[in-house]
């Protein structure tokens, strides 16, 4: 008989502080073994929640460099930044 892994839990705070580069490595990780089926129905569960946190957590990351790069704008000087919040 085996034992389950414990189950994950992802808080806004575990992924608050966790690099883009690291956690899209994160998430690779997790499609790769959901991909390869062998985990039970409660890891899987678990990775897909995992997955899903670090996916939502990746895309804001990415938003937040897309608003920071729309931030340097062309202006009759040359480049410069604006506020962006």
């Amino acid at each position: 008989m085996t034992t389950d892994a414990p189950m994950a839990t992802t808080t806004s705070d575990d992924l608050g502080n966790l690099p883009f580069e690291e956690a899209l490595g994160q998430l690779e990780g997790i499609v790769r073994s959901l991909e390869g089926g062998k985990s039970t129905l409660a890891q899987a569960i678990a990775e897909y929640e995992r997955g899903t946190a670090l996916r939502r957590h990746c895309e804001a990351k990415l938003a937040e460099a897309e608003a920071k790069v729309q931030a340097v704008v062309e202006g009759a000087g040359g480049l410069s930044l604006r506020d962006v919040e």
